[in-house]
């Protein structure tokens, strides 16, 4: 990176004047560095770059073979590089050839520029997604792509083990589970564990996209496709190029945006909002939902032919009421993360208080007990959490609670009393004063100020 530039470029192309053109309508941006040859831009793949672009045909032959062998040059030396090539027009057949040997992308000449300034900057939003993979399966390193999947009930057993077995081919995968049993990590284990490891990760909760934008945020759109696309954009369907997509909330999709899911599907091709090209695209779809789909296809709002293309594999998650003997080891190992994040010296659950919560039905699954250990390690004052720092709610056995777990309210308002209830016990526990209940939650002024404000406190 140099200043406020994107990347680093380089151009391989043996049109003097084409190079020219390239460079100055990317200088702006871009870091570009540019060679008239494939002699010389073997040379420059010395240095580091974050996109190449290269000319199918270059000297000294003029032919293909010399572009496709620059392309399978760098990728031996960086098997993550993101290669984009350039073809003249008629030679969409060779331009798909190198996509199939390793480019992320093409473009045919003569060029538009902002045709070539959505590829690269669609190519570099690609490296950081490897990036971050790269930076996730570091973190779990030792670990294993089921590290994380933390669990020794029999349930869980056999969904890591069906996740092993499923995981090396391309089969598309349907996750179902309940709001907050770890449906994304379930996701993220199966593409951990496939050839397509070292492509991005790209994930897509359905159910937050609006409407109206959903089409153009999975498929992308075209400058001028609609008001306020001011430049042409990727979607995630390209991010994931030779990659894994997945899809959350799958059932919450529109007809319209089925119809267009399915022909991606089978034909592997994709068109962007306002775009008049096919998109050629290789991804591995996995699709999450906590709905009954086959009920929706009954009901006829779900595509029957859909529903069939993704659910090649259906794995069902345990909801944690049916893994109670887990609860002891998530919440250790939640209690660790959230101590070493908040600086705080918590680093156990009293008998009692591990004892509550196995009792607690945890309608809001992982997610819910997840939350609720953040909150008392926020809370704790010495390395033991006892029964006296829980909730009301999770004081007694809960056949005697009468709290949120026996009104069976939903996940989002059971979470708002939790922490309505975390948040007065604080100020009681402080005396009234609220700003030593802030210091005890690692909250600012204004955060106590907005949640007294929320709750009436």
């Amino acid at each position: 990176m140099t200043g406020a530039r994107l990347g680093r470029v380089l151009i391989v192309e043996d049109d003097a004047a084409l190079l020219d053109q390239l460079t100055w309508a990317l200088k702006a941006d871009f870091e570009v560095v540019g060679a008239p040859d494939a002699s010389a831009g073997r040379r420059a793949l010395e240095e580091e770059f974050d996109v190449h672009l290269f000319d199918l045909r270059l000297p000294p032959s003029g032919q293909v073979e010399e572009g496709l062998g620059l392309l399978s040059e760098v990728r031996k030396r960086d098997p993550d590089a993101t290669v984009v090539m350039m073809s003249g027009e008629g030679e969409r057949a060779l331009a798909l050839k190198a996509m199939a040997e390793g480019a992320f992308d093409f473009f045919q000449k003569p060029v538009d520029r902002d045709e070539l300034r959505t590829i690269l900057r669609r190519a570099l939003e690609r490296r950081r997604l490897l990036a971050d993979n790269r930076a996730l399966r570091r973190q779990s390193a030792g670990e294993g792509p089921l590290g994380q999947l933390l669990g020794a009930s029999s349930a869980m057993q056999r969904l890591r083990a069906d996740i092993a077995r499923v995981a090396p081919s391309d089969a598309s995968v349907l996750i179902l589970g309940e709001s907050g049993t770890g449906k994304e990590l379930v996701a993220r284990s199966i593409h951990a564990g496939s050839r397509r490891a070292a492509e991005a990760f790209v994930a897509v909760n359905a159910s937050a996209l609006p409407e109206s934008l959903a089409e153009a945020e999975l498929f992308g759109h075209e400058k001028g496709a609609f008001t306020g696309a001011i430049a042409s954009r990727p979607g995630r369907f390209e991010l994931a190029q030779r990659g894994t997509l997945f899809l959350d909330e799958i059932g919450t999709l529109s007809a319209g945006i089925q119809s267009k899911l399915l022909r991606a599907i089978e034909q592997r091709e994709i068109e962007r909002v306002g775009g008049r090209r096919p998109i050629a695209v290789d991804f591995r779809l996995v699709t999450a939902t906590n709905e009954d789909l086959e009920e929706r296809v009954s009901e006829g709002s779900f595509r029957e032919d859909l529903f069939y293309r993704i659910n090649t594999v259906i794995l069902p998650i345990p909801p944690l009421r049916e893994r109670s003997g887990d609860i002891g080891l998530l919440a250790g190992s939640f209690l660790a993360r959230f101590a070493a994040r908040h600086g705080k010296t918590a680093s156990r659950l009293s008998p009692v208080a591990l004892e509550r919560l196995e009792s607690h039905p945890w309608k809001g699954n992982v997610r819910e007990l997840e939350h609720a250990i953040e909150m008392l390690v926020l809370f704790s004052e010495g390395e033991e959490i006892g029964e006296e720092d829980l909730p009301r709610a999770l004081r007694r056995p809960n056949h005697e609670a009468g709290g949120v777990a026996g009104r069976g309210l939903p996940f989002g308002k059971a979470v708002e009393e939790f922490e309505k209830r975390l948040l007065a016990d604080a100020i009681a526990a402080a005396g009234g004063i609220k700003a030593e209940a802030a210091r005890r939650l690692g909250l600012d002024a204004n955060q106590i100020k907005y949640l007294c404000r929320k709750y009436g406190l």
